[in-house]
């Protein structure tokens, strides 16, 4: 397996695919360890690195449900697959994550959902696939700080990725000042 995680490291670099970065890759395989998710909902498969590390590290008899929106991204990660000894535990279904919930059965419930997509729709994503989660599930977000960019925009010149950073670190914003509100105790006379 580490030979084919080599040549898909590679091919990522060359063809600049984004996939989980080396410090990422650390993090999630010690969750995917200590978790041992059997059904997993991956949201983004692009060249279906994360699914192979799921299925390579994580429980023996893990099933990947992975949701891609990109037709050739879907074609070469199958082939990726393929040459694994996983490929009959990862399926991927292709089209718009936020209209394949309609695909899934609505009892199926995942031990993990990992969200690696378009950034701007994490949000939506977690809440429309959250009901899927097991009592016990996680859901894992792949980088939200946007390779650095959410706290330091000078990182891009490019308008259309500013934009979209402007936008996570609204939302981020909005987070943060939610969850450091204080509820002030009322009192009753």
């Amino acid at each position: 397996m580490e030979a084919l995680f080599k040549q898909m490291e590679d091919f990522a670099k060359e063809n600049k695919v984004p996939i989980i970065n080396e410090n990422g890759r650390k993090v999630f395989i010690e969750i995917i360890k200590k978790y041992k998710p059997q059904r997993v909902l991956e949201i983004g498969t692009a060249i279906g690195y994360s699914a192979l590390l799921t299925t390579y590290y994580g429980a023996e008899n893990t099933k990947i449900i992975s949701l891609e929106l990109d037709e050739e991204r879907a074609k070469q990660a199958q082939d990726f697959i393929n040459q694994s000894a996983y490929k009959e535990q990862i399926e991927i279904i292709l089209g718009d994550a936020a209209e394949n919930i309609e695909k899934l059965d609505k009892n199926y419930k995942f031990d993990m959902v990992f969200i690696d997509a378009a950034k701007a729709q994490y949000i939506k994503f977690f809440e429309k696939y959250k009901n899927n989660l097991t009592k016990n599930g996680v859901i894992i977000s792949d980088n939200l700080s946007f390779h650095g960019m959410v706290d330091d925009l000078t990182l891009t010149h490019n308008y259309s990725t500013k934009k979209l950073v402007k936008k996570i670190q609204q939302e981020k914003n909005q987070k943060d000042t939610e969850k450091n509100k204080k509820v002030e105790p009322k009192l009753e006379a």
